[in-house]
């Protein structure tokens, strides 16, 4: 997992965005909250993603 989203919406931009740049992202409903939804991607491209996440954050929401 690398973010947990606040609605359906927010985690389909951003799964939309990480795919865009080439990502294998997927989406599944947070245990926590009904209303959460967590972004998961492979491991071995943690790092990158990261990087790009911040971005993909810091730009639309």
């Amino acid at each position: 997992m690398i973010y947990i989203a606040q609605s359906a919406k927010q985690a389909e931009r951003v799964k939309d965005q990480l795919t865009n740049e080439g990502f294998l992202a997927k989406i599944r409903p947070a245990h926590v909250a009904k209303q959460q939804y967590e972004i998961l991607i492979p491991e071995t491209e943690l790092d990158e993603v990261r990087e790009v996440l911040n971005d993909i954050l810091h730009s639309s929401f």
